[in-house]
């Protein structure tokens, strides 16, 4: 039976997440030769280049980009395997790093997690707050959570809820025009707009034909918080997630109309590597987002 040098494996992995072969020998206290000698074994064993090195800078070819997951599952699984001969108290221990959007992160997230800290002193979590879809698996990520419809791809994705949006416009908005009973309407509206979506929107609504609109392009913008200003001062109508506007609603600042009608449905997803074999410390940070965020 063939054995697989499995430490090169591991150190691919490190030096590719950390992107240098002197910081990789630092993570594991091995002097900076061994580490290329054990990235030579491996390109030797499998005849195909795993960087591109120059003076000034490293880089994954095209074949150490495609092993990369593999790699990572290797860590992944004998990283699991060290944990289950632990006893208990050293499971649940170690860095967490996890991507979240900004304002989903500030209203949501951020209120939850200092229970989760209290609950596990020993964890340590790296929050990286963000719009931009992180490739969880080429910056190290173990998790991220994102909202909206999910395209194919060979992540793990956790469904914890569907988000409801509403279409959103500040009572003096309508001081001068009607607010709208059909989706027709929408069309005739200022809007601001999230820049990452569509300036068309088709809406959906039960027993009857979709309809599909073009809003006046009134501002665009790549946050959701800021589109609050613009729409509670009257600029402008929005479609936005709850999280964002139920409050004002509540409160009479802003106005929730055409109920009804949809556009595609969002939901709010955890998002992991492939590999399904996740340290105890990332299941259980799972596990509290899905009760606390459900």
């Amino acid at each position: 039976m063939r054995i697989f040098d499995f430490e090169s494996w591991a150190i691919f992995a490190t030096v590719a997440r950390l992107g240098s072969f002197t910081k990789a020998a630092d993570f594991h206290g091995l002097s900076k030769p061994t580490i290329s000698k054990a990235i030579t074994r491996l390109e030797t064993e499998l005849g195909s280049a795993l960087f591109h090195r120059t003076s000034r800078r490293l880089s994954l070819t095209s074949s150490g980009k495609k092993l990369l997951p593999y790699a990572q599952n290797i860590v992944d699984v004998g990283e699991k395997a060290h944990e289950a001969a632990s006893d208990e108290v050293d499971i649940l221990k170690g860095p967490i790093k996890l991507s979240i959007p900004i304002s989903f992160g500030m209203s949501n997230v951020a209120p939850v997690i200092s229970e989760f800290m209290a609950l596990y002193p020993d964890i340590e979590l790296d929050i990286i707050l963000t719009d931009e879809q992180v490739d969880l698996v080429k910056d190290s990520f173990d998790l991220a959570i994102r909202i909206g419809s999910l395209s194919d791809s060979s992540l793990i994705a956790i469904k914890i809820r569907d988000i409801k949006s509403h279409f959103i416009a500040a009572p003096s908005y309508f001081k001068d025009r009607p607010i709208p009973t059909h989706a027709e309407e929408l069309s005739n509206l200022d809007a601001i707009l999230y820049s990452n979506t569509s300036d068309r929107w088709t809406l959906h609504k039960a027993g009857e034909k979709d309809v599909t609109i073009k809003p006046i392009e009134r501002l665009i913008c790549n946050n959701g918080d800021f589109m609050l200003y613009p729409i509670l001062a009257g600029q402008g109508m929005g479609h936005l997630p709850d999280f964002f506007c139920s409050q004002y609603v509540k409160t009479g600042a802003l106005i929730a109309f055409l109920e009804d009608w949809n556009r595609d449905q969002q939901s709010l997803y955890i998002i992991t590597p492939p590999s399904r074999s996740r340290p105890a410390r990332v299941e259980a940070l799972i596990q509290y987002l899905k009760k606390a965020l459900s």
